[in-house]
């Protein structure tokens, strides 16, 4: 998904953690991770112990486990597939039972609305979860006043079900990527729902050897 560049506003360092958190979540459902992703992956170690950190933790330890080339066959197997993956992960299979549907009609108006474009490379409808993320992203870094109604009318209605049809997977990492996404979203449903301010999950950087 792409933006027009807004006017330019002070950094605000939790709304950029934010739109990163999004952009990675859409990353790795969109395509399996390389090896250097998988790499940095292993080494983030979340600080608390609530939700959000075990779902951090728990990516982080599956990443530490997984190699690139059987994560491609995974990602294949449960959300691509010759006909379907295992999961379908698009708004009008989870909101009107068949693709192509009335969810990405509204979604297709939302956006046009908002200056957002699909992105020349991509071959997805826009009502693919990882598009929908993206989305989020770009609303959360330059238009602030538009990320909660965009929320609660393309995401809120279908995004956890989907997660947690990922979470419940028998490959350790995508079921660690849905967890990872239900605790973000739910999360980010509360932020949104309120003053924003829950404080974002913090990581230690590694020690150098």
């Amino acid at each position: 998904m792409t933006r027009e560049p807004p006017t330019a506003e002070p950094r605000d360092e939790t709304r950029a953690l934010r739109a990163d958190i999004y952009r990675l979540l859409a990353r790795l459902l969109r395509a399996p991770p390389d090896e250097a992703l998988l790499a940095w992956l292993a080494t983030l170690t979340p600080e608390g112990d609530g939700e959000l950190a075990r779902a951090w933790q728990g990516l982080a330890q599956a990443a530490a486990a997984d190699a690139a080339d059987a994560l491609a066959r995974a990602h294949f197997r449960h959300l691509v597939g010759v006909i379907e993956g295992d999961v379908t992960p698009y708004a009008s299979w989870y909101r009107n039972g068949a693709l192509m549907d009335e969810a990405l009609v509204a979604l297709r108006r939302d956006l046009r609305r908002l200056g957002i474009a699909r992105a020349e490379h991509s071959r997805d409808p826009e009502d693919h979860l990882a598009a929908e993320l993206e989305a989020m992203a770009l609303l959360v870094e330059t238009a602030p006043r538009e990320e909660a109604g965009f929320y609660r009318r393309h995401l809120a209605p279908w995004a956890a079900p989907c997660l947690a049809d990922l979470a419940a997977v028998d490959t350790p990492f995508y079921a660690r990527l849905g967890e990872l996404g239900r605790a973000f979203l739910a999360e980010e449903a509360r932020r949104l729902a309120t003053t924003g301010s829950e404080a974002p999950v913090r990581f230690v950087t590694p020690p150098v050897p």
